[in-house]
């Protein structure tokens, strides 16, 4: 089954971003891995403060596009919409 895998990067301008990050993510996360279709899914600070790395699986298209949608209406989407996103997406066989 070929699935949908994002990888990337949020990357923040500046502490008061990042603490919009941190103030926000953790209900983000739980409320995306409740998601039906979600495989997967890491948002996991780097050495750097103001960059987290961001790893997602998704069975299909079908349900990415339903988790991007949802993302863009949430708290988090309005709340993190001015933050950099360097993201790829690519069709993938997910494997735990």
């Amino acid at each position: 089954m070929t699935n949908v895998h994002l990888t990337g990067r949020l990357i923040c301008r500046d502490t008061t971003q990042a603490a919009i990050v941190g103030r926000h993510l953790p209900p983000h996360v739980e409320l995306t891995l409740a998601e039906s279709g979600c495989l997967s899914f890491a948002v996991t600070a780097t050495t750097d403060p103001l960059v987290w790395d961001v790893e997602e699986w998704f069975t299909d298209e079908t349900t990415f596009a339903a988790h991007q949608a949802r993302v863009a209406a949430s708290e988090w989407g309005r709340a993190t919409a001015g933050i950099e996103r360097s993201y790829s997406v690519e069709a993938g066989t997910y494997r735990q």
